[in-house]
Order: C-alpha cells, then sequence, then structure tokens
C-alpha cells in the first residue's frame, strides 16, 4: 500500500494541513489537550451552527471522523455532480479552461484515495488531458488502472505499444472462443457455427470490450485494423477477418458515424451484413454489392485489402458458398448454363476476392485475382451434371422396372473433378459445399461416390475445421448408415483415417464424430476404430481427453459376461445361479 506520507503529501501544497502538521504541533506544545481543540476549530468545517452541534453528537457517542467522514462524501457527491454539469454548460473554451483550473488544483491529491474520483472525474470530461498528467498518470500503474476509459484513450492514442498490450489477450480469447466452438462436444446439424446471427456475434464480450476501448476515436480504430491485418498475415487464421467485420458493425449499431463514415468498406459490409444474416445473397443486394466493386477508382485500390478481407470471414465465405449452390440448383432446372448468369458471376467474383484476401495483403498488389474461365466452362458444368444424375437415379428407381434390374447409381467421380478440387482454390471450396449439401439431403449414394475425391484437396480445405466441424454435423442425419461396414470403410478408412496421424484437428473431430454416433457403430467396426485413433506419444491433451471419454462410454457398453453366455436349452429348471457381478 501506499505510505500514509504519500498519500498526504498533496495537502500541504495546498496549504491544508495534515497529519504530519499535528504530529509537529504536539511535539512543540505544553497543553496539549488546548493544541488538539485549536487544530480542530483551525481545521474543521467552518459553519457557526457546528458549533453548537458537535457536542450533542459527541453526547450521543458519533465519533468525530464518522461525521466528517460523512460530511466530506456528501461535498464529494456534490462535487462529482458539480464537475459532470460543468462539462456540460456554457461555452466550450469556458467549461474546459474551469475543468483545468479544477484539475490543476487537485491534481496533487490524486493518491488520495478518498479524493482520487474526483480527480479521475474531471480528467474523464476533459476531451485533451495536459501531456504531463497523462505521463504521470501513465507512469503509475494504480493511477492508470483507475483511470475512465476516456482518459487511456487519450493515452493510448500516442501509445500503440500499450495499446497492443491492452487488445492483444482479447484477440487471443476471442479466437480461442471460435475454436472452442468448431470443437465442440455439441453435434448438430440444427445448431451450428454458422447458426447465431450476425447481431447475436456482435454482442459477444470481446467485440463489446472493443468497442467501448475505441469508443469514436478514429486513430484507435485504425490500430485494432492494423493489429488485426499484422495477426491475420502471421497466421492465416480467417477469424481475424470475422472480428473486423463485427467490429465496424458494432460501431456501426451504435452509430459511431465518426468512424464509419471514414471506413471506405461500410457501406459494403453493411449490405453483406444483411445477406449473411438471411445465409442468402438476393438480386437487390447482388447488384449493390456489385456496384461497391465496380466503384473502386483509379488510385483507390488499396481499399480492394480491406474489402477482400471482409470478404474473407468465413460466414461472409458460407453465405456465397451456399448462394451458389442454389443458384446452381435454379440453373438446371432453367436449362442455363453458368456462364449465362450475372448473378452466379458475381458470387464467384466475390468468392475468389474473399479467398486471395491473404496473398492481397501480403504482396500489397492491389487487384481483383483473374478467375479461371475452366471454373466456369467445366467444373460447375460438372457439378450441375451431378445434380442432374441425382434427379435421373430418382426418376428411374419410380419407372416399374422390366427385366432390365434396377439401374446402379453412378460410382465413379470424373477426373477432372478431383484434379479441380486440388488445384483451383474456389472450384475446392465449392465443391465442398456441394459435398455438405448432399450430406444434408441424406443422400448417401452421392455422398459415397464424391467422398474419395476429399482426400486430396487444394490446401488440404477437405481437412480444415469448419469443412469437418459441418461435415460432422450433417453426418448425424446419415446416422443408421454407420451400422453398414461399407459406409464405416469408406467414411473412416477412405478419409478421415487417411489424415489422422499428420493432423491433430482430424483426429479431434473423428473422436467428436464416434462420441456422439458410437452406438450407431457395428461393435467390430468399433473396436477395429477404437484402436486406430488411440493417442500416441505426441498427440496433445485435447486428443487424449476426448479418446479417453469415448474410451468410458464404451467400456459401459460392453455386454457383461452373464448376458453372453446363452442358456443351454433343457427342459428341467435349472437351479438359479447368481450371475458374476458387471464390471
Amino acid at each position: 500500500g501506499l505510505g500514509q506520507a504519500e498519500m498526504y503529501a498533496g495537502l500541504q501544497e495546498l496549504g491544508v494541513a495534515n497529519g504530519e502538521d499535528l504530529k509537529e504541533t504536539l511535539t512543540n506544545c505544553t497543553e496539549p489537550l488546548k493544541a488538539i481543540e485549536q487544530f480542530q476549530t483551525e481545521n474543521g468545517v467552518l459553519l457557526p451552527s457546528l458549533q453548537y452541534a458537535l457536542p450533542f453528537l459527541d453526547l450521543h457517542g458519533t465519533p468525530r471522523l464518522e461525521f466528517h467522514q460523512s460530511v466530506f462524501d456528501e461535498l464529494r457527491e456534490k462535487l462529482l455532480e458539480r464537475v459532470s454539469a460543468i462539462a456540460l454548460e456554457g461555452k466550450v473554451e469556458e467549461r474546459y479552461k474551469k475543468l483545468e483550473d479544477l484539475l490543476e488544483k487537485s491534481f496533487s491529491l490524486v493518491k488520495m484515495p478518498s479524493i482520487q474520483p474526483v480527480v479521475m472525474c474531471v480528467m474523464k470530461h476533459l476531451p485533451k488531458v495536459p501531456e504531463k498528467k497523462l505521463k504521470l498518470v501513465m507512469a503509475d500503474k494504480d493511477l492508470y488502472k483507475a483511470c475512465a476509459v476516456e482518459v487511456k484513450r487519450q493515452i493510448w492514442q500516442d501509445n500503440q505499444a500499450l495499446f497492443g498490450d491492452e487488445v492483444s489477450p482479447l484477440l487471443k480469447q476471442y479466437i480461442l472462443e471460435k475454436e472452442n466452438i468448431l470443437f465442440s462436444n455439441d453435434i448438430s446439424f440444427l445448431q451450428n457455427f454458422f447458426s447465431p446471427s450476425p447481431k447475436t456475434r456482435r454482442q459477444g464480450e470481446v467485440v463489446q470490450k472493443l468497442t467501448q476501448m475505441i469508443g469514436k476515436n478514429v486513430k484507435l480504430y485504425d490500430m485494432v485494423l492494423q493489429f488485426l491485418r499484422t495477426l491475420f498475415l502471421r497466421t492465416r487464421n480467417v477469424h481475424y477477418c470475422t472480428l473486423r467485420a463485427e467490429l465496424l458493425m458494432s460501431l456501426h449499431d451504435l452509430e459511431i458515424s465518426e468512424i464509419c463514415t471514414v471506413d471506405p468498406c461500410h457501406k459494403f459490409t453493411w449490405c453483406l451484413d444483411a445477406c449473411i444474416r438471411e445465409k442468402f445473397v438476393d438480386n437487390k443486394r447482388a447488384r449493390e454489392l456489385q456496384g461497391f466493386l465496380d466503384g473502386v477508382k483509379k488510385g483507390q485500390e488499396q481499399v480492394l485489402g480491406d474489402l477482400s478481407m471482409i470478404l474473407c470471414d468465413p460466414f461472409a465465405i458460407n453465405t456465397l458458398a451456399l448462394s451458389t449452390i442454389r443458384h446452381l440448383q435454379d440453373l438446371v432446372g432453367q436449362d442455363t448454363l453458368p456462364r449465362e448468369s450475372p448473378d452466379l458471376l458475381l458470387l464467384l467474383r466475390m468468392l475468389s476476392l474473399g479467398q486471395g484476401a491473404w496473398d492481397m495483403i501480403d504482396s500489397q498488389v492491389f487487384k481483383e485475382p483473374k478467375m479461371e474461365a475452366e471454373l466456369i466452362t467445366r467444373f460447375l458444368p460438372l457439378l450441375m451434371s451431378f445434380v442432374v444424375d441425382d434427379h435421373t437415379f430418382t426418376v428411374d428407381q419410380k419407372l416399374p422396372s422390366e427385366e432390365k434390374g434396377p439401374i446402379p447409381y453412378p460410382s465413379t467421380i470424373p477426373e477432372a473433378f478431383t484434379k479441380f478440387l486440388q488445384e483451383n482454390r474456389i472450384a475446392c471450396e465449392i465443391g465442398l459445399y456441394y459435398i455438405l449439401h448432399i450430406t444434408k439431403q441424406r443422400n448417401k449414394n452421392a455422398f459415397l461416390r464424391l467422398l474419395p475425391a476429399l482426400v486430396e484437396t487444394f490446401s488440404d480445405l477437405a481437412f480444415s475445421d469448419i469443412f469437418l466441424h459441418l461435415l460432422t454435423g450433417n453426418l448425424t442425419l446419415l446416422s443408421d448408415e454407420f451400422a453398414l461396414e461399407e459406409f464405416c470403410t469408406s467414411l473412416f478408412d477412405g478419409f478421415f483415417l487417411t489424415a489422422c496421424s499428420r493432423k491433430e484437428n482430424v483426429h479431434r473431430h473423428v473422436l467428436r464424430l464416434l462420441l456422439h454416433l458410437h452406438h450407431k457403430v457395428a461393435p467390430a467396426k468399433l473396436e477395429s476404430l477404437q484402436k486406430a485413433l488411440e493417442p500416441t506419444k505426441q498427440s496433445g491433451e485435447a486428443v487424449k481427453e476426448l479418446y479417453n471419454q469415448l474410451s468410458e462410454k464404451l467400456e459401459l457398453r460392453k455386454p457383461s459376461p452373464a448376458e453372453v453366455t446363452e442358456t443351454p436349452s433343457m427342459e428341467l429348471p435349472l437351479p438359479t445361479v447368481p450371475t458374476p457381478a458387471s464390471r
């Protein structure tokens, strides 16, 4: 704690007696009681009516300290109210002059716990606290802690490192929260990573705290964006892109025009936010978004770096990809080619801008990535042919078969499809979303047909957390298929286990899935999976923990020995034997 002397040091500067003075008076006097009385008179509350009231309080056993303390608290409340009022009245220059004078007078007492709130309140209402005072506050940990955020902003805006120290733990927390959702043990196709609305997400603790820290300060907002860009470059973690959009929209919700009007992405992000809310880009909004992209002027191309980061947000990619799949299905029905649909081309343009964010910010070359013609002329028609295969198969199943026997579902994949998934990022993203789509439709045939193409994909996208999180959720819709050896072999041996040993996250997702569906899996298959998924020395805590949870569940499922041995069929009733206690 503070030494008494240091705490009250400021009183002498103001000509107010303190404990040291009393000590001195008493040391150098002949009649201590008289000296005390005189000290009380000189330093007490100077109200004539109190002369008679204080002895009355003494009679009631109320200590003088208690009385002075309550008077003091009352006065402090009044002073705090007055400071807040001064901050709002009269001409701007005059009110700030009054506050600055007050700060000058009171700052020497800032260490006194009883006075500190008043000094802090004065500083809070000053748009520009004198540099000297800010430096003193910054140099003292306790004072800095006690400061209002309004004062801290003034300190931060010229001290990027200090601001970074405050923001850094929040950004770590944000990324952790996102990862916890992706790896959550609750698996469901109804509730997933993308379920919460943008409005709900912006209420999250980190976004709210950052919004509060930034206030209306453009300089601090720019600093946070700079941190996010740097971290995105350093880690390639796309959740930083989500936070970039959420922060802007949180300031938008609060109508902080000081910032929204200077962020060139504001209107684009606002429009995209509405699409994300609907999980679909409708025609009207598509036009609007296209207008923003076409409106990027010569010399302002740098804004593409920001727009690409907004489009790289997984929530944006999810919306664009779902809209693309819906468009493709419509085109099949209309007998139209992808290249004839401007809406589809715009979705692809935004997808490639989003997917190119990292390269653009890294290279600082701000131009839209070139769209590969083959994506539109070959890959998308391929996906459409899969949709047609499904229609044909369904119709065939319903036709009366004449001797020819049932028509088998096409089992081979065109080589071009596999190649596209390996070599083209946008094709891969759309291909993965198509696979999620057929899984959600419980289309087992189509799923098993395309699954082999996922073993090798562009930059291992099929083993990314977001895709595996969505896939495991959708697979719960096919839970009855897990009883079939063929299905399990294709899914586990053919896909998941090919990456488990080299990718810890895949190991975690498989264990999550089995924790959820183990009771559906054929016992023999389950046993071999349990062996295959055993953690190694290199495995992290999360994998070990999940594996232990699974083992416990499986242990509980094992039938007791009594159930296994069959009762011999004999006419005579057997004497009942107590069964051995099941493990």
